[in-house]
């Protein structure tokens, strides 16, 4: 699994936030969805699809070019069972300047 935030601004406008926390699983580890999802295309390098639900427009889950065969889920969605600490910064030199990170975390360009 990868965990961490994307400061893109795709990933920014995802969640109408800063940056986006976001929680990659490998395809074969996502072991189940329900109902019938909308989908969306991305149009931006590498695209990206989401889907989500048409009742409330939340997001449920995407996939990616930059991370082939792997699912993203919004780490926020993990309620329930929250997922541990982010422990990387994607796309770092577009993070906020005002937004800092916890020491040790990876810094990815």
């Amino acid at each position: 699994m990868l965990n961490g935030i994307c400061n893109c601004d795709d990933c920014k406008r995802r969640t109408g936030s800063a940056f986006g926390w976001s929680a990659y699983f490998e395809d074969a580890q996502v072991i189940e969805t329900s109902g019938n999802p909308s989908v969306y295309d991305v149009d931006v390098s590498p695209p990206q699809r989401r889907y989500f639900c048409a009742a409330c427009g939340s997001t449920l889950y995407w996939t990616s070019g930059s991370f082939p065969e792997m699912t993203g889920v919004a780490g926020g969605s993990f309620v329930d069972a929250p997922l541990p600490e982010p422990t990387a910064s994607y796309r770092d030199g577009r993070r906020c300047h005002w937004v800092g990170l916890p020491a040790g975390w990876e810094r990815h360009a």
